[in-house]
């Protein structure tokens, strides 16, 4: 009976012995971890996930000692290589003896949660700096548009060409400055929505990357062609899609260690969805994997501010437009990034009309 409760929880459940090797789990520990009870039963614990030495030791202690505990945030890898951020509790079972015969572990994954509060925080992110950049361009435009007219007038009262020169060097800096301060503030135009499928944007994509590459870069395409069509705006969403398939690129082509160099290009379909606090009942998502070197911890959370760069001769600014372009749509991007794999996540909802599409306005 009491097995049965265990089978029917929702909590994941892993018992194991005095020697951390498994005796039981309930099919909520199988689903999240993605293993077989019956081909895992008397193995090591790292059968069903691997720890850290610290956190195996203190299941070793609270053995030892009877006590529970439990460990927050903890972020476990399952056998799939796939890493779980969650909540663990610890108890000792006693057995007639007073000793401890097996730990139960109950598991509370936290991914859905920590996902959610880190997409609210790049929204709230993208806004703030959304609204400074505008401020900082209007303080900007203002003088520059002043310093042009200047420099227009006070060469039109020179007769020197040599010094017609130097105010030519003005205007064409001036103008240069207004160019950089309209790219920082991303698309000025709203979209252009229509129908389009997201296969035929990131073919497009494909396409221009193969050409700049020279074939040097493996493309591999895993598509979902479930996918319907969603409401876009085409020439943006290339923009934003090749911008960060760019910076794989670039990632991969400064990286001369790496002989096998491939950039996934991977969609699905995902149904009852949440981005940030918004659920979706169907959204399209697009992966950039690539196997470069990664991208440094010091700039990860900072990526998508305008002009951050990894790369001197970056400008920063590539991101920053994409994630612009991808908030119009209602949608994010997501980044995650280690040695061997950065994956970019692009997160847009597929809305069956225009009019849904304004609805979430």
């Amino acid at each position: 009976m009491y097995s049965l409760l265990i089978d029917h929880l929702s909590t994941a459940v892993i018992q194991v012995s005095d020697k951390l090797e498994i005796e039981y789990l309930n099919p909520a520990a199988e689903m999240l971890l993605a293993v077989s009870r019956r081909r895992i039963y008397g193995n090591d614990l790292g059968a069903a996930f691997r720890e850290d030495e610290d956190s195996i030791q203190a299941l070793y202690a609270a053995i030892k000692s009877g006590h529970p505990f439990t460990k927050r945030e903890a972020e476990i890898e399952c056998n799939n290589s796939k890493k779980l951020f969650c909540d663990y509790t610890v108890t000792p079972i006693m057995g007639t003896s007073n000793d401890t015969e097996s730990i139960i572990i109950e598991l509370y994954p936290r991914d859905r949660m920590k996902r959610i509060s880190q997409e609210d925080e790049i929204i709230a992110n993208h806004e703030t700096s959304k609204e400074l950049v505008r401020g900082l361009a209007h303080e900007i435009k203002n003088p520059l548009g002043g310093i042009r007219g200047a420099a227009q007038l006070i060469s039109r009262a020179f007769t020197d060409e040599a010094l017609n020169d130097y105010t030519q060097v003005i205007i064409e800096e001036s103008d240069r400055l207004r160019d950089l301060v309209d790219r920082l503030l991303g698309p000025r135009q709203l979209p252009k929505n229509k129908p389009l499928n997201i296969h035929k944007v990131i073919e497009r994509v494909r396409q221009l990357i193969s050409v700049e590459t020279d074939n040097q870069v493996e493309l591999i395409r895993d598509y979902d062609p479930s996918i319907p069509d969603l409401i876009g705006d085409e020439s943006q969403l290339i923009q934003a899609l090749l911008n960060i398939t760019r910076n794989a690129m670039q990632a991969l082509m400064d990286d001369e260690d790496n002989r096998h160099k491939t950039i996934h290009m991977v969609t699905r379909a995902l149904r009852q969805f949440t981005i940030g606090s918004k659920r979706h009942r169907l959204v399209c998502k697009i992966s950039i994997i690539d196997n470069g070197p990664g991208i440094p911890e010091a700039i990860l959370k900072t990526l998508f501010y305008p002009m951050v760069s990894g790369r001197a001769d970056g400008t920063g600014l590539g991101l920053s437009i994409a994630q612009s372009v991808i908030h119009q749509h209602h949608g994010i991007i997501e980044c995650n990034s280690y040695p061997k794999k950065t994956e970019f996540n692009i997160l847009i909802p597929i809305e069956t009309t225009v009019q849904d599409q304004e609805k979430h306005s």
